[in-house]
């Protein structure tokens, strides 16, 4: 459906116009929340994830009127990024003028129901330091032994999957304040600087996990139409379909330590 934008914006130059795209970036994530247990390991990695810190498309004056128009929310941001690169131009030669344009079928919005955090979502590592044979305490230190590549993504298949996700991760980001994307990766040799006591006579184990948010919800689907009537512009959204989904994303550069001794 994509493909069809092209033609589409061909259609409505007729009438519009081209304007500018303005984007502002979502505040720093704020991570005080974090268990004891949580270390960031941004620095530490030695695979550097790509940045997921996803910038909002902040609809322009123009767009923000003409959303007010649809009888649905619409959130999806390649829709917000059309209705911001055109801009209609009123002609008073338009009065008795009418137009009914199809865009397509389009995720629209996402409403979350419920969102949670598995700390220890997928194991990665475990270090090991055996003292029975010792009488004074070791030290245990986390020490990644290999290149682990942990993935998260949509629970079910739906239409339209990429789509959705941007609308999934945009919200969840906003929510939780966490860096979360759709996979992660930690490095063969990241070090953790936070060492642990194995005493005399035991077996001390430290195990590495990735954490990831679990979101739960619904997408909202319809059919998206420009309506030109008199020289004004307004939307009209039909078909409105709902779809229950849920989606995991792992936090980037985190890990859950559990240390355990026996």
């Amino acid at each position: 459906m994509l493909k069809n934008l092209s033609a589409i914006c061909c259609f409505l130059a007729v009438f519009l116009g081209f304007s500018s795209i303005i984007l502002a970036k979502e505040p720093s994530p704020s991570l005080e929340k974090l268990p004891k247990s949580v270390v960031d390991i941004s620095k530490e990695n030695t695979y550097p994830n790509p940045s997921n810190n996803a910038s909002e498309l902040v609809p322009s004056a123009q767009t923000r009127a003409l959303l007010k128009t649809s009888n649905v929310t619409i959130e999806n941001p390649t829709l917000i990024k059309l209705f911001n690169e055109s801009t209609i131009n009123p002609s008073r030669w338009s009065i008795g003028y009418y137009a009914r344009i199809y865009l397509g079928s389009w995720p629209l919005n996402y409403t979350s129901n419920e969102t949670t955090i598995n700390w220890e979502y997928k194991k990665v590592n475990e270090n090991t330091v055996d003292a029975r044979g010792s009488n004074i305490p070791q030290k245990i230190t986390y020490m990644q032994t290999n290149h682990v590549k942990v993935k998260g993504g949509l629970t079910s298949e739906v239409p339209q999957m990429e789509e959705v996700n941007k609308l999934i991760m945009a919200k969840t980001m906003r929510k939780t304040h966490l860096p979360i994307s759709f996979s992660t990766v930690i490095g063969n040799g990241t070090k953790v600087d936070r060492p642990y006591q194995v005493q005399p006579k035991k077996i001390g184990n430290l195990y590495g996990y990735i954490p990831a948010v679990n979101e739960k919800g619904k997408i909202s689907y319809g059919e998206v139409y420009i309506i030109m009537k008199g020289g004004k512009a307004s939307l009209e959204v039909k078909n409105v379909v709902e779809q229950g989904i849920g989606a995991w994303m792992p936090v980037q550069d985190h890990l859950t330590l559990r240390y355990n001794v026996r």
